[in-house]
């Protein structure tokens, strides 16, 4: 047999060479994708909102609608709030939309608002109040619009807790005609004049 030729030796050299490096590159390749690996999952993440829900039981009628009324007079009326929410919040009461009169019969009506248990609207009937709660103070009908007219301002923080099923506070509004300190001829003018108020009760949640 003959022997090859240098030439033929060469070419067999340099084919060799190539394929040898592929066969090395395709081993390096396969080892680095060689890897243990773990993971873990934490699935149905999700957000929802929370509501809060204030209610009372004056079924739309006003608490007080006092007519011909005179110098001394005063009465009460209770008011129950209920709160039935998914969030803890706080309750507070304030006054708006005081309907001034010409003679100024506003500054004469003093209104106070306690809170406790029992009771129902219009009806204090069983009505307990809560002696360390100062709800709004009592004031003139005035005073009251400009110190508590909105929920900053407002009395009476009732922390409520949460709860669907509902929870509630009884609220006593006692008012008097105090003509103190006028004189006759001033309580005169006073006749025939009116006066109105909103009360309010608003929840927050608290955060």
């Amino acid at each position: 047999m003959s022997k090859p030729s240098i030439l033929t030796r060469r070419i067999v050299t340099v084919a060799v060479g190539p394929a040898a490096i592929l066969v090395a590159g395709l081993m390096v390749f396969q080892a680095s994708n060689a890897a243990f690996s773990s993971s873990t999952r934490n699935p149905g993440n999700s957000w929802s909102t929370g509501s809060v829900t204030l209610t009372d039981d004056d079924n739309g009628t006003a608490g007080f609608q006092v007519t011909n009324a005179t110098p001394g007079d005063t009465g009460q009326k209770c008011i129950v709030v209920t709160a039935s929410s998914s969030v803890p919040g706080i309750v507070k009461a304030y006054v708006q939309n005081l309907s001034p009169s010409a003679q100024g019969l506003e500054d004469y009506i003093t209104l106070i608002i306690e809170q406790g248990t029992g009771g129902s609207f219009a009806d204090c009937t069983g009505f307990t109040v809560d002696p360390t709660v100062t709800v709004l103070p009592a004031e003139s009908l005035t005073t009251l619009s400009t110190v508590n007219q909105n929920y900053a301002t407002g009395g009476s923080a009732w922390a409520t807790t949460g709860n669907t099923a509902g929870e509630s506070r009884t609220y006593r509004g006692t008012w008097e005609f105090d003509a103190t300190g006028l004189s006759q001829l001033e309580i005169d003018a006073l006749q025939g004049a009116s006066t109105s108020i909103d009360l309010v009760w608003e929840l927050q949640n608290s955060n």
